[in-house]
Parts: C-alpha cells; structure tokens; sequence
C-alpha cells in the first residue's frame, strides 16, 4: 500500500497540466479574457512545478519526507479550491502558480522516497513504474477533463483536482510512514542546502543525468506545446483523431518507459539512456524532414511516436544515475532534476509557435536542437567513471504495476 500512495504521487504534475485543457477555451470566454492571457495558467502551473521542487527537495532532506508531503498536499487542496473561485483571470493566474508549487512536492518525494527504500536495479525498476505512471496520467487525464466538461463547468473540473488531492491526502496519511529517519536529515538551513546543491552540481555524472533530463524534456514539451496546431491544424485532423493520435504517443511513452527500466537493470545503465537519446534524435529529425517536405500524416505521426518513446526510455536510467550516489541528499538531488525537467520544457514550449500555426518547421528545429545538446550531458557522464552500485540492504516494496 505505501509504495501504491508514492507511486500515485507521480500524477501531480500531468494531472493538474492536462486535466482542465478541454476547458480552457470555456474558461476563456466566461472570464472575458484573452486567449495569450488563458495559456499563462498552463504556464504558471509549470512554473510552479519547477520551482516548487527546488524548495520541497531540501525542505523534504531537512525535515523527512511525510511531513512536508501532507502540507504539500494541504496546499495542493486549498489551491484547487482557490483556481475555482478564481473571479478574474488575474487571480486565476496566481492561484494556478502555487497549485504547482504545492503540486511539486508529490513529485519530489515520489523520486526521494523511491531512493530511500532502493538502489540499483530495483530502483531502476522503481523509476521505470514512475514513468508508466506518470505516462498513464497524461493518458487519462485530458479524458477525465472532456468527461468533466459534458458534466460541469471549468470551476467544476479545479474542484475535481481539489477532491484528487484529498483522496491522497487521506491515503498519504493512513498509509505512508516516513522513509527518511532523523539519523540521516540535514540539519542545516540554506547555507547548508547552498553547499548541497554546490556538491551535487560538480559532479559530472549528476550534471549529466540533469542535462539529458532537461534537454530530452525540452524536446518533449515542445511537442505538447506544438502537436496540436499541427496535426489539427496542418493536417487537419478532428479533436477526435488528435486524441487518437495523443493516445498512440502516451502509449509509446508508457511502454518504452516500462521496458527502458527492465533493459537498464539486464544490459547498461548508461547504454540505454544513450539508445533512448538517440530515438529522441531521429524523431525529432524526422518531424523536420516532414515539415520541410511536407511529407503526409503517417511520417508525422511515426516521427512524433519516435521521440516521444525516446523521452520515456531516457527518464529510467537518467533518475538513476542522478540519483543513486546520493542517498543522504535524494531531496535535494530530485529537486534539481525536476527543475531542469520543467524549466527547460517551459523555455522551449513557446518557440514552436514563432512562425505562426501555418509550418511545424519551428518544431522541428526545436526539437532537433534540444535531442542534440541532450549529447553534451551523455559526454560530462560518460567521461567519469561508473560509481559502483550501491549495496545497502533495502526493503522490499513494489509498485503496483505489472512487471
């Protein structure tokens, strides 16, 4: 039960981002505002699920990892509430930001407490069904959020995000016991965390790990910003056949996801995150071959397909190899990789629409450009040398995911 509350906390960030999609244009309208101004509460709330992690990581290092996670949740609750009685767009804006910073927090203990409890293929394993996870939410969640719209308004779908996080608050209270004991905190404030962050930032196969993570993630977000214009826009597909086609990527990306933890545990950590840079490469390569040659809709959807599935089969190995030298600081060390998850994502997200919604040439080059420098992190990694595995006995918790 525990490991199914930690594995849950995973869907903070795609649920709160996707769920209320079908309804922005509603939300729009109702709040009289412009649709620049509309796209900023999809903005804020990955803003918040950047910076929140930078906070909730050392805070989760100094005081254990369920007493942060239940005021996290607290805050995530009375956000959603605030997002539905949001009267301007303004105040929507500014409550969207903290639900995203409180959202953060789920994520950031998920990976932490994940490193608590395991190390070495089990924790690859444990990433792996994070990943699923996190890929099956981005699933459901657009589904939920049309359902929702035949049933309620915007404000109605917040206050459905409001009850999720109660559900896991309830669950994280009942369940979850504390991974982290007082032995093993920082007891430190921020210089102490100035001198983590400073540790972790010099070594080369973490600095690594966290460039391929934003990078691969730039990639992605790209996509999510840009694939609606172009497969319903360019290619001219209904909402329903983007849903298809959204569908058919999740998939991929769960997929790929679960198999990139098995294969990194049986063949190589670093092998496999090489393999999956390379996918996310040759799709991205393939989405500016097709816009530039305006190729037909089977050779966008088999690139998009491509790097998608790429992104998944970085994400095991990548949060391992950030992660596994560094138990006493996991907080703080999934906190950074976090940020770098979404704050690179953010940066890029807006520039696939440079040129207008007429060309996908700009999503191409964005994506090609973020897959290549994803390399320059694989070579800080691959100059060091593999720190030995972790032996330290673990317990024996599994995800309720198929294996």
């Amino acid at each position: 039960m525990m490991a199914a509350v930690l594995c849950l906390l995973t869907v903070f960030g795609p649920i709160s981002m996707d769920l209320y999609l079908p309804v922005l244009p509603a939300l729009t309208d109702d709040l009289g505002a412009s649709t620049s101004a509309a796209q900023l509460t999809v903005t804020a709330c990955l803003l918040g699920l950047a910076a929140g992690q930078v906070v909730a990581g050392p805070l989760s290092d100094r005081f254990g990892r369920r007493r942060p996670l239940l005021v996290g949740v607290l805050a995530y609750i009375a956000a959603s509430v605030l997002c539905a009685l949001s009267p301007t767009i303004e105040a929507l804006v500014a409550a969207r930001l903290v639900q995203g910073l409180a959202g953060a927090v789920g994520i950031v203990i998920a990976q932490a407490a994940g490193r608590d409890l395991y190390s070495g293929a089990r924790l690859l394993r444990y990433y792996s069904r994070l990943t699923v996870l996190a890929g099956l939410a981005a699933i459901v969640g657009p589904v939920i959020g049309g359902q929702l719209a035949r049933l309620t308004d915007w404000r109605g779908a917040f206050g459905f995000l409001a009850l999720v996080g109660a559900a896991i608050l309830v669950a994280s209270a009942c369940v979850l016991r504390e991974t982290l004991p007082p032995a093993r905190r920082h007891t430190g404030g921020l210089v102490d965390s100035g001198r983590v962050f400073r540790r972790l930032l010099t070594d080369k196969v973490f600095l690594g790990a966290v460039l391929v993570t934003g990078f691969v993630n730039a990639a992605l977000f790209a996509y999510l910003s840009g694939a609606t214009f172009v497969l319903q826009g360019i290619y001219g597909l209904s909402p329903q056949g983007y849903s298809l086609a959204f569908g058919l990527n999740s998939l991929g990306f769960v997929t790929f996801g679960f198999l990139a933890g098995r294969i990194s545990a049986r063949w190589s950590v670093r092998g496999t995150l090489a393999v999956g840079q390379v996918m996310v490469v040759a799709g991205a390569s393939g989405v500016l071959v097709t816009a530039v040659a305006h190729l037909p809709l089977p050779a966008i959807v088999v690139s998009l397909l491509t790097l998608v599935s790429g992104v998944a089969v970085t994400a095991p190995p990548a949060t391992s190899l950030a992660l596994e030298n560094y138990p006493d600081v996991a907080g703080s060390a999934s906190s950074l990789l976090g940020l770098a998850r979404f704050a690179f994502g953010g940066l890029t997200a807006p520039l696939v629409g440079l040129a207008g919604a007429g060309t996908a040439v700009p999503l191409g080059i964005v994506t090609v450009a973020a897959a290549l420098l994803s390399f320059a992190g694989y070579a800080l990694l691959h100059r060091s040398t593999p720190a030995a595995t972790n032996q330290e006995p673990e317990r024996r918790l599994e995800c309720p995911v198929s294996s």
